[in-house]
């Protein structure tokens, strides 16, 4: 746990700074707020095949796989050195795709292995620590980020997120892990397997309804970052600036979070974390209505913390659910299903905050998010679910065991 959280640490740095920089890279060179826009874009998109994307992460070992793909990313970076006129910037959007492609694998070739070789009742303590891990260089790298292109561009930063890639890759192959290779029969196609990625979440009772809360909130949540701008214009009468004083308590609440899932979810079954997590977000999402700076702020904490609830849970799910050959993909196609929403109602969300004064609109959001929340704890209740999520204990039993005192 140790090594792979100093790995998760490391490369996050590096990839926050990188997308931060992206688009101000784009815009910078180009003058242009659509193509900055699609540097966005270019980096979401590979979630769209991650079913597809995530099978390599059941054909391969997962540790070797993390250590190649954080070292084809510090060789490739690089080359955005080359990135110095508006003529090249095909060239950013390019390696942008390649960026978001290994992190679809990397992310499933993460969960499946944190998922066969770790204690089943240590997931969910082991995932809050990583969306801390991750959170907390969402706080710093932005800063650090931003500081270093205006003053040398965007080649130093694209160098740091190249050396934290290649630590991380050095971490990766340092971390005591046994792994066997994945048994697959030579009849076995590409297609095939992702397509039984897909069929093995659809028939789960468990994971189908957290999958599909995940989803909705993150569309709720793309719709409400869309809103933010109206917020802080039209409801405090602040300048665009306090935007970034909002995400920095949001994150501050994620942090939080990421430290309180552990405990909680000794307790609770993912179920109920989850619902708890969705009610928590809604209802700040709609004090985001009421024209007070402690109420935004309060909300914005708030909404930090009940978010992540929703992803660490449904995520430690599909690590207790999926079997240990087929973590990889069942946990890329939950992640499409759970982000795509997201990319998608931020264009919805710059349209409703046109036509839709967001007084109206985030009590709306409130109310949708709310329900869901409950329909999802009353469907749970009288299942007699184990907070242990029901199933045996994988450590040592999967394609591998964590070695040391994980």
């Amino acid at each position: 746990m140790r090594w792979y959280l100093t790995g998760i640490v490391v490369s996050g740095f590096g990839t926050t700074a990188m997308w931060l920089v992206s688009g101000i890279w784009v815009k910078s060179l180009t003058g242009s707020d659509s193509l900055a826009a699609l540097a966005a874009f270019a980096l979401w998109a590979p979630v769209l095949l991650g079913p597809l994307l995530g099978t390599l992460a059941d054909r391969v070992r997962r540790r070797p796989l993390l250590v190649a793909l954080n070292t084809a990313m510090a060789l490739l970076l690089p080359v955005l050195l080359w990135v110095e006129s508006a003529d090249r910037v095909w060239l950013l959007f390019a390696v942008l795709v390649l960026y978001g492609a290994q992190g679809a694998v990397h992310e499933a070739a993460e969960q499946a292995l944190v998922a066969t070789t770790l204690d089943a009742r240590r997931l969910g303590t082991f995932n809050g620590l990583r969306m801390t891990a991750n959170e907390s260089m969402k706080l710093i790298a932005p800063l650090v980020a931003a500081g270093l292109f205006a003053r040398y561009g965007g080649g130093p930063v694209a160098l740091i997120d190249a050396a934290s890639f290649a630590l991380a890759a050095a971490l990766f192959a340092l971390m005591p892990v046994r792994e066997e290779r994945p048994a697959r029969s030579a009849k076995r196609h590409w297609w095939r397997e992702t397509a039984e990625g897909v069929r093995l979440l659809r028939s789960s009772s468990v994971l189908r309804p957290l999958v599909a809360t995940g989803g909705f909130a993150m569309l709720l949540a793309g719709v409400n970052g869309a809103a933010i701008y109206a917020v802080v214009d039209s409801g405090l009468g602040r300048s665009p600036a306090y935007v970034g004083v909002l995400y920095a308590v949001q994150g501050v609440g994620s942090v939080l979070a990421g430290l309180l899932t552990g405990p909680l979810l000794r307790r609770v079954p993912e179920r109920t974390l989850a619902a708890a997590g969705l009610a928590l977000f809604a209802v700040a999402v709609g004090v985001r209505a009421l024209p007070y700076g402690a109420t935004a702020l309060a909300a914005s904490a708030v909404i930090g913390l009940g978010l992540p609830w929703v992803l660490v849970a449904t995520m430690t799910a599909v690590q207790r659910e999926a079997p240990a050959e087929a973590v990889g993909r069942v946990a890329a196609t939950a992640n499409t299903l759970i982000f795509a929403p997201n990319a998608l109602a931020i264009a919805l969300g710059a349209g409703l905050v046109a036509v839709v004064d967001v007084r109206v609109l985030l009590p709306v959001l409130a109310v949708a998010g709310t329900v869901w929340a409950a329909g999802l704890a009353l469907g749970g209740a009288g299942q007699g679910e184990d907070p242990a999520g029901g199933l045996a204990v994988r450590g040592g039993q999967g394609a591998g065991s964590m070695e040391g005192g994980a």
